[in-house]
């Protein structure tokens, strides 16, 4: 697996689309210090870019590989290497790129703007392992629409369907939920709720990490309340960690089982 890894990894490592997504990112931070003066400032920006486009850029470009690989990957089913060890490793590649470039875009501008000489370090750190999770979760999930559809058009279509409903759908179920059921004590609920989508939980994380939880209102305090302890730090990241391997034991399981 290791050696399909560094392959898919140098691989996109030169194409010019992860140019394209590292520069995107550096010219991000340089702009947003830039025009904000401030570090705190910049992350709270970056916050509301980096839930949204991360986990679409994941997918996509999760999907576009494997459908351009394919050819490639029936040639290495062909030869005597577990089928897991192929998707697994080709997987791990293209996660690993994204995250790569998405770390040193945005590290190298805030490090050389004094990011470790400023109190918001711990705030981008979190910012970039939400970021990396994401980037895990969603090329898992595009890796599984993608193994699941021979039809590129479906694949695409699913995909895209996918990041819409996570990532502006469910929240307008969410609150319409709260609205119908306000009589109801909803804390157990929304708690629920937002462990129940990886970009609600990382939104969440950072919200009260900056904390700014007075702008979710009285669902901010049972937030607080409950993500604000040790506790609900580590239950979160832990199911930050189930939304990544579920995801990939799934593509493991369908892999060894797929008629190709």
């Amino acid at each position: 697996m290791l050696k399909i890894l560094k392959y898919s990894f140098y691989d996109l490592m030169r194409s010019r689309w992860s140019y394209v997504y590292f520069l995107f990112y550096l010219a991000l931070g340089t702009i947003l210090l830039f025009l904000n003066n401030d570090v705190s400032k910049a992350v709270i920006t970056l916050m509301n870019v980096i839930i949204v486009l991360v986990p679409l850029i994941g997918i996509i470009f999760g999907v576009m590989y494997y459908y351009n690989s394919k050819e490639f990957i029936e040639l290495l089913l062909a030869q005597p290497i577990k089928r897991s060890t192929i998707f697994l490793g080709q997987y791990f590649g293209v996660a690993g790129s994204l995250t790569l470039s998405l770390v040193l875009g945005l590290g190298i501008p805030f490090m050389l703007y004094g990011l470790f000489k400023s109190d918001a370090i711990f705030d981008f750190t979190l910012l970039l392992i939400t970021g990396a999770f994401l980037t895990l979760i969603f090329t898992a999930l595009a890796f599984n629409i993608a193994l699941s559809n021979e039809n590129k058009i479906k694949g695409f279509g699913y995909a895209v369907l996918t990041w819409l409903f996570l990532a502006v759908v469910y929240d307008g179920i969410f609150l319409m939920s709260l609205i119908v059921f306000e009589d109801y004590p909803l804390d157990s609920f929304s708690l629920a709720a937002t462990m129940f989508n990886p970009i609600d939980l990382s939104r969440t994380l950072i919200l009260l990490k900056l904390d700014i939880s007075a702008l979710l209102g009285y669902t901010g305090a049972v937030f607080k309340q409950f993500f604000g302890t040790y506790l609900g730090l580590i239950i979160s990241f832990s199911m930050l960690t189930l939304w990544t391997v579920l995801p990939i034991w799934r593509l493991a399981y369908k892999s060894k089982r797929k008629d190709f």
